[in-house]
């Protein structure tokens, strides 16, 4: 008898996913771990492998479909097999609500039942031109009257709004309403990933009693062994400074397991494993990948692991094994000329180091001035996990490898 294909729950906290693209049509052949689909969660696209042999006997959720987690997106036929005559509903799309007075099921995606409900826009009578006739965010501003602006962005979906009462032929139209800030503007609707940072940083800097330690870090000798090194390694990629930034905090971290901790309401979590975020910007926000063990890690292997990384992050092909966990966040805003910045913790981590540029400075040694390379870092700490004195011997021990980096080697 024909199966039901899930949305499958692929990152922890996750209750919706999009189907962004079918790899197989109905009645293809199937094979177990075979992609079937790719699908959007709010961090990466992923690829959905099918748990069993069969043929994909009915799309249930087209490409564009928001779908709840464990929702049918798909049926699984036996080979041979044909559709029951009554087969399953759609998946439900996670969607506003329809209007009332709607007795035939409109195939709309969210955002567009969003503009309508925003615009007065009745959704009856249009013509989609989503994948399979789906009416998107297009179709509807192109029947949009003259008059009506565009909406403005809004945190989350609300209950639909009652239809406009019709106005009197010799009425004359709506004056526009004025945005609250003014003047032109593009509208960027929220994406998945954009919502998912906003919550998670809005719950870091409201939940989390963050504190400050900075440190001026003395790069001249790191510097005189990474163009050591780099000139031994041409050919095989070069490494940057965020990667011995990367492998210092790591050692620091062995040597300070304090600060590798991680908050829960029952107990502080001391980690065995030294597992480093690097924070990656790409075109959709901000994502933190793993560097697994980097503290067992040459600096060869960190920089291959973080090229590699930050290449599939903003590709968006991440696995989530590969951005969740991780006790301790570098962000390094340096290569923007940024010279001092405080970083917001990524829960449940204690504590996250801010890196900024590396700048020529006079500093005084004994009696002399002398012209260094200093680069400023600034760790932010969650005091109910992790106390001033750890912040700051954890500062100390990194500082010592930085300025000394043949420890780096050991």
């Amino acid at each position: 008898m024909a199966i039901s294909i899930p949305m499958p729950v692929l990152s922890a906290g996750m209750t919706e996913a999009a189907v962004a693209r079918w790899l197989k049509a109905e009645g293809d052949s199937i094979a177990r771990g075979e992609a079937i689909a790719e699908v959007e969660t709010d961090k990466a696209t992923l690829e959905l492998e099918a748990e069993a042999d069969g043929v994909l006997g009915r799309i249930l959720a087209p490409a564009g479909t928001t779908v709840a987690v464990n929702a049918a997106i798909a049926l699984l036929l036996a080979p041979g097999e044909t559709l029951p005559a009554e087969t399953p509903a759609p998946a439900p799309v996670v969607a506003l609500p329809p209007p009332a007075n709607e007795s035939v099921r409109i195939f709309a995606s969210p955002l567009a039942r969003r503009v309508a409900r925003d615009t007065g826009v009745a959704l009856e009578g249009l013509t989609g031109s989503g994948p399979r006739g789906r009416i998107v965010r297009r179709d509807v501003e192109a029947a949009r009257p003259a008059s009506i602006p565009a909406p403005l962005p809004v945190a989350a979906p609300v209950a639909a709004a009652p239809a406009p009462v019709p106005v009197a032929p010799e009425a004359p139209p709506p004056a526009p309403a004025t945005p609250a800030y003014g003047g032109p503007h593009a509208r960027i609707p929220h994406t998945a990933m954009r919502r998912a940072i906003a919550r998670r940083l809005s719950e870091s800097k409201r939940t989390i009693p963050h504190f400050y330690l900075s440190s001026d870090l003395e790069l001249d000798a790191l510097l005189a062994l990474r163009a050591t090194l780099n000139e031994r390694l041409a050919g095989e990629g070069k490494l940057s400074v965020n990667d011995f930034i990367v492998k210092a905090a790591a050692l620091a971290l062995r040597q300070v397991p304090d600060a590798n901790a991680v908050w829960t309401d029952d107990a502080v979590l001391r980690l065995e494993d030294v597992d480093v975020c690097v924070a990656v910007a790409t075109d959709g926000g901000l994502i933190t990948p793993v560097v697994r063990h980097a503290d067992a890690k040459g600096l060869a292997g960190i920089s291959r692991d973080v090229k590699d990384l930050a290449a599939r992050a903003r590709a968006g092909s991440l696995k989530p094994e590969e951005y969740q966990g991780g006790g301790f966040t570098i962000s390094n805003l340096g290569m923007y000329g940024v010279g001092r910045f405080a970083a917001i913790i990524n829960p449940p981590q204690s504590c996250i180091l801010a890196v900024g540029a590396a700048e020529r400075k006079p500093v005084v040694h004994g009696d002399a001035v002398e012209i260094r390379t200093i680069m400023t870092v600034t760790l932010s700490v969650d005091h109910r996990s992790v106390d001033g004195a750890v912040g700051a011997r954890f500062l100390a021990a990194l500082k010592t490898i930085v300025e000394e980096p043949l420890r780096l080697m050991l």
